[in-house]
C-alpha cells in the first residue's frame, strides 16, 4: 500500500452546485494531481443539504466524473434537531482535524469566507491544541459573494462585529487571495469602512497581503470543439448555428435576464435569431413569466458542463447583461472567459464589476441597465457587424482567455518548482 506524501485540500461549495467557483476547484484540484499532491480532496457539503438551500445544481446523473486521485468528501452533520445550525459547519471541521491530525503535509484551500473559512482556520486552531502539530498551509481565497453579499450586508445593517469575524478570519491564513482585482479593491473598501467605525487595522493588512489569482478554466473543454458535435447538440435543442442569442448563466436579476428579455422584445434581430436562457436560479420562474407568449424565447434547465461549450460554440452572440444589486455585483465573469475560449459569435456584456478584467476589449461592452444600448449592441453584432470583425474579436478573446487555463493559474497560486506536467 502506497501512503500518500502531500495533500491538497479545498473546503468549498462543490458539484453539482452551478457556481463558477465549483467549477475553480474541480480544475485546480485535477492540476493538483500533476503537480506533486498525491492525495487531493474537496471538503464539500451533503448534496440533500444544498437541495434543501434552494440552490441551482446541475443535473446529478451527469456530473463529471473527478480523476483517480480525487475524493470528494461531504461529511454528515454532527447532533441532532437541537443544533439549528452550525451542524454541518462542525462536521467540515471535524472531518478537516481528522485529516490535520495525519503527519502529512498540507495544503488547504478555502473559497467563499462564510462558511469555508471558518472551517480551516477553525479546524486548525483545533488541531493545533489537541497537539496533533499539523503540517499545513493555509490559503483563503476571496470569491464575488463573500464581498458583494456577505460583508456588503453587514456594512449595510450596521453588523460591524459580522464583518470584524469576516475580516479577522479572512486574514488569520498563511496566504489571501482575491478573485479579480475589483475584488481586491472592494474587500479593501470594506475593511476601510470597517476601520473607520471600529478602530482596526484592516485595510493596511489586506492592502499589503491580498494578491489576486484569477478563476482556473480548463481551456481543453473549450477548445478545438468537433463541428459535428455541434451540430448533433443544437438540432437536440431545437437550434441552429448562428440561429439564436445565448444567455447562459445563474438566472437572477443581477445576471441581467430581465433586462435581455425586455430588450428582445424590441430587437430587430428578433426575426432572425431566437433567445436561448439556460440556466436555473431563484429569477427563473419571474423570467418564464416575463416571456410568456413568446415562442421565440426558449430555456433550458438541464443543459450539464459538456454541452454548454458545444452551445457556446454555435451562438450568433452571448450576451450577459449583469449589474449590480445589493446581493451581487460580478466580480470577474467565468462564463464569460469560457465563451472566449469557445469561438461563436461575438460577447455582449457590460462594465459591471471586474467583466472587464475578463473580456479586456474583445467583447461590444455597454452600460449596465442600459436597455436601449443592449438592443442596440445586439442588433449590431448579429445583424451589422463585418465577418473580419467577428473573427477578429474571436481570435483576440480566446487568446487572452488562454491566461485564465487552469495551469498557470494554479502555478501562480501554488508556486511548486516542480517540472511542468501536463494537464489535458
Amino acid at each position: 500500500m502506497t501512503h500518500p506524501r502531500r495533500r491538497l485540500v479545498i473546503v468549498v461549495r462543490a458539484d453539482p452546485v452551478i457556481c463558477g467557483h465549483s467549477g475553480e476547484a474541480r480544475n485546480l484540484a485535477e492540476v493538483a494531481l500533476t503537480r506533486g499532491f498525491d492525495d487531493v480532496r474537496l471538503l464539500t457539503w451533503p448534496i440533500p443539504t444544498l437541495q434543501a438551500a434552494g440552490l441551482p445544481l446541475k443535473p446529478l446523473d451527469r456530473l463529471l466524473p473527478y480523476s483517480a486521485g480525487i475524493t470528494v468528501e461531504r461529511p454528515e452533520p454532527v447532533g441532532d434537531y437541537r443544533v439549528p445550525d452550525g451542524r454541518h459547519q462542525a462536521g467540515l471541521t471535524g472531518r478537516l482535524v481528522e485529516l490535520l491530525a495525519e503527519p502529512l503535509r498540507t495544503t488547504c484551500l478555502s473559497m467563499y469566507l462564510a462558511p469555508h473559512t471558518a472551517v480551516v482556520v477553525d479546524a486548525v486552531a483545533a488541531a493545533r491544541a489537541a497537539g496533533f502539530a499539523p503540517d499545513v498551509h493555509t490559503i483563503a481565497k476571496a470569491v464575488g459573494s463573500d464581498v458583494t453579499n456577505v460583508i456588503r450586508s453587514c456594512l449595510r445593517e450596521g453588523r460591524f462585529g459580522a464583518a470584524t469575524v469576516l475580516f479577522t478570519t479572512f486574514l488569520a491564513n498563511d496566504e489571501v487571495v482575491a478573485v479579480s482585482e475589483y475584488t481586491r479593491e472592494e474587500i479593501v473598501a470594506s475593511a476601510e469602512q470597517v476601520d473607520a467605525h471600529c478602530g482596526t487595522t484592516f485595510a493596511e493588512q489586506c492592502r499589503r497581503r491580498v494578491t489576486v489569482s484569477y478563476p482556473p478554466i480548463d481551456s481543453a473543454a473549450f477548445l478545438d470543439l468537433d463541428p459535428a458535435q455541434v451540430d448533433a447538440a443544437l438540432a437536440r435543442r431545437g437550434l441552429e448555428r448562428d440561429g439564436y442569442i445565448l444567455f447562459l448563466s445563474r438566472v437572477t436579476r443581477a445576471k441581467g435576464v430581465h433586462d435581455l428579455l425586455a430588450a428582445f422584445g424590441r430587437m430587430r434581430c428578433r426575426s432572425r435569431v431566437k433567445l436561448a436562457v439556460v440556466g436555473t436560479g431563484p429569477a427563473l420562474e419571474q423570467a418564464r413569466a416575463a416571456a410568456a407568449g413568446d415562442d421565440r424565447v426558449v430555456f433550458f434547465t438541464d443543459v450539464d458542463d459538456q454541452e454548454k461549450p458545444l452551445l457556446m460554440r454555435g451562438c450568433a452572440a452571448y450576451v450577459l447583461p449583469t449589474k449590480p444589486e445589493p446581493e451581487f455585483v460580478e466580480t470577474f465573469g467565468i462564463a464569460l472567459a469560457e465563451k472566449m475560449l469557445s469561438g461563436g459569435g461575438p460577447i455582449v456584456t457590460t462594465t459591471t464589476g471586474g467583466t472587464l478584467e475578463a473580456v479586456g476589449d474583445t467583447a461590444v461592452v455597454i452600460e449596465p441597465g442600459d436597455i436601449a444600448g443592449l438592443i442596440a449592441a445586439v442588433d449590431r453584432v448579429v445583424l451589422d457587424l463585418p465577418a473580419a470583425e467577428r473573427q477578429d474579436l474571436e481570435l483576440r478573446a480566446r487568446a487572452r482567455a488562454m491566461s485564465f487555463d487552469r495551469v498557470a493559474v494554479f502555478d501562480g497560486l501554488f508556486p511548486q518548482g516542480t517540472p511542468a506536467v501536463a494537464s489535458h
